[in-house]
């Protein structure tokens, strides 16, 4: 499971990396990205452009918002059978730009935070999904989740799911609409464990973050 992840680089960097303008306005690098927050996203619809949506998928037939609490990861081997999330992989596929991602390590009775990136530190993407929920006076409320996979080789000895980053080859793919169902499952893999590292954090702060006065603590 994913509920914590960090995109610290900035707006110039992102346009670069992903070829889709930034909202100069809204957008804040931020290293502590949490369910419920609105962070960056990349649609398919409008691949050019760099959007903010809250993180938990609310899917449009949902009846309660509370739903998108539950739903901030899609598990790929489901993603086509779960009524929450095989409208999205059809029609409504995103990346989430991000530079790390956090998760707690089972040590005793502690949690020990790690932080995942690549072994460069660079940008990359998580595959996403999203949706539009119409709230009760009519407004939208655009909303997103991660896809998540089994360990590499690096999480195993971490957690028993990770996110699913994209290959920077794959990430067109993923976003156009002339990609299948059972192609767009096939884009759904583990990323190489050697072109990732983790470093283990500060249970109550993550050091090379002190800038952001930055705070981890596990969730459940």
């Amino acid at each position: 499971m994913c509920r914590r992840y960090r995109i610290t680089k900035s707006a110039e960097e992102i346009e670069q990396r992903f070829d889709a303008a930034v909202d100069r306005e809204y957008y804040r690098p931020n290293p502590n990205a949490s369910t419920g927050q609105d962070l960056p996203v990349i649609l398919n619809v409008n691949p050019r452009m760099v959007t903010l949506f809250k993180w938990g998928l609310i899917p449009s037939w949902a009846k309660d918002p509370a739903i998108g609490s539950r739903l901030v990861n899609a598990r790929a081997e489901t993603l086509a059978e779960k009524p929450s999330f095989k409208g999205s992989l059809k029609y409504w596929r995103c990346l989430v730009p991000a530079d790390g991602f956090y998760e707690w390590k089972h040590i005793g009775s502690k949690k020990q935070p790690y932080l995942i990136t690549l072994k460069d530190e660079s940008l990359f993407s998580f595959a996403g999904l999203w949706a539009e929920w119409s709230a009760p006076d009519g407004s939208p409320i655009p909303t997103f989740t991660i896809v998540t996979t089994e360990p590499n080789e690096l999480m195993k000895d971490i957690h028993d799911r990770m996110p699913v980053i994209l290959a920077k080859e794959d990430e067109r793919k993923w976003l156009s609409k002339e990609c299948t169902i059972p192609q767009a499952l096939q884009l759904l893999k583990q990323y190489p464990a050697e072109l990732m590292q983790a470093k283990a954090v500060a249970s109550v702060g993550v050091p090379d973050a002190q800038q952001y006065n930055l705070t981890l603590r596990p969730r459940d």
